[in-house]
């Protein structure tokens, strides 16, 4: 589960601001239901895919005993 900052805090501050696990989450929250969304829910999702490209992309873990290999964003 998701534990931090909600997307109405987040959206007063810059992309740059956001942490990874923010970026990561909404990133997929918005990915999942991107048929459903507005121009402005569209927006918001290219501008979360542009801050992870420039800053590398999300990290990658590598699978073990006890993980895979998707990353589960709480």
């Amino acid at each position: 589960m998701y534990v931090g900052r909600d997307l109405s805090a987040l959206t007063m501050e810059a992309k740059q601001d956001w942490k990874e696990k923010e970026l990561g989450y909404f990133h997929y929250a918005l990915s999942q239901s991107s048929p459903y969304l507005n121009a402005e829910g569209i927006t918001l999702l290219r501008e979360i895919n542009e801050e992870i490209k420039r800053r590398g992309g999300l990290q990658q873990q590598e699978a073990t005993w006890t993980s895979g290999t998707h990353p589960v964003i709480d």
